[in-house]
């Protein structure tokens, strides 16, 4: 069941929401249907660590998880 992120044009909120089949998407605080899906970022576990493809969450250093930096 895939979870999607989404922009309303409505209020200008963004928010997630689960998707089955066809089924369109609205705004969970306005009901507003003029929404845009976003490309979301992913994380996965791997040797007990987690790492994003979104990269370091982070704009004060260049590492790629926060473990390594400290923060």
């Amino acid at each position: 069941m895939p979870i999607f992120e989404y922009h309303c044009a409505k209020c200008d909120k963004e928010f997630e929401v689960l998707v089955f089949g066809n089924e369109k998407a609205t705004c969970p605080t306005c009901n507003g249907k003029k929404v845009k899906k976003l490309l979301s970022a992913f994380s996965h576990k791997s040797d007990g660590q987690f790492t994003s493809s979104h990269g370091s969450a982070c704009t004060s250093c260049s590492a790629t998880n926060c473990s390594t930096c400290g923060h």
